[in-house]
């Protein structure tokens, strides 16, 4: 009894055979093919089959070996975008790219379905490559995160005072040549602001920041609520109008 776990068996169906025809199968089994991981493989069995092209004359002298070649040349070339941990759909794989009839070369005919099974070690290879990549992803996720955060605190003026003053007290006179350093960072841009929609986010954050004194948010208000009456989104315009009331001196916000 073998120790592979092997598939349930894809039985290749009979191709129709016309009067003359001859079919000759073939079978290999514990071919070793290396999976996603060169270094990881599956353990495969084609079972296949070659006919000669009735319209065509041979190319080679011994077809059965060229018939091999061809099919386990097919089966590889699918599996190694797979990985072993993922058998059944690199076996649906195989067999969908192998199960017809297809001519490889002049005067031949192949077709092959395969079963795969996966060794206990190939398959601890995997996991643990796996779990490395995985490992990797997450501290390149972290450190990411990190800088973002750096950035963005260096970017806002206060945080950057707050940030220097707590790691490094004893030199608060030399804040000055790291914001000459730094010169106009920008804050990150954040996935969801991708696009437009970030690049309008930022310029209304920018006008709401060069707007900071009552008489310049009313008369932006003012001008933004016509706007809006011009466009015909009154909704919008409602709103805009109530943050106008709100500015008014002695006015208490909602």
């Amino acid at each position: 009894m073998s120790i592979l776990p092997w598939r349930r068996r894809t039985t290749l169906s009979a191709p129709p055979v016309s009067d003359g025809e001859t079919v000759h199968p073939l079978v290999m089994s514990g071919e070793r093919m290396p999976s996603r991981i060169p270094s990881v493989f599956f353990t495969v069995r084609i079972d296949g089959a070659w006919r000669p092209r009735q319209d065509e004359v041979p190319g080679h002298h011994d077809p059965a070996a060229l018939a091999r070649h061809h099919l386990r040349h097919g089966a590889g070339r699918v599996l190694s975008s797979y990985s072993v941990l993922d058998l059944a759909a690199a076996q649906d794989a195989a067999n969908t790219a192998m199960a017809r009839w297809h001519s490889p070369v002049a005067g031949l005919e192949v077709i092959g379905s395969v079963q795969l099974a996966v060794s206990v070690q190939d398959r601890e290879l995997a996991e643990e490559h796996a779990r490395r990549h995985q490992n990797i992803d997450l501290e390149h996720e972290a450190e990411m995160r990190r800088l973002a955060h750096l950035q963005r605190v260096l970017a806002d003026p206060n945080l950057r005072r707050v940030w220097w003053i707590d790691q490094f007290p004893d030199r608060f006179d030399q804040l000055s040549s790291l914001t000459t350093a730094l010169g106009d960072l920008p804050a990150p841009c954040e996935r969801e602001d991708d696009g437009i929609h970030g690049d309008i986010r930022r310029f209304i954050d920018q006008l709401v920041t060069a707007t900071d004194t009552p008489e310049q948010r009313a008369l932006f208000l003012k001008a933004l609520t016509r706007a809006l009456h011009v466009l015909g989104h009154h909704d919008l315009m409602t709103t805009a109008a109530q943050w106008q009331a709100q500015s008014k001196p002695g006015s208490t916000p909602e």
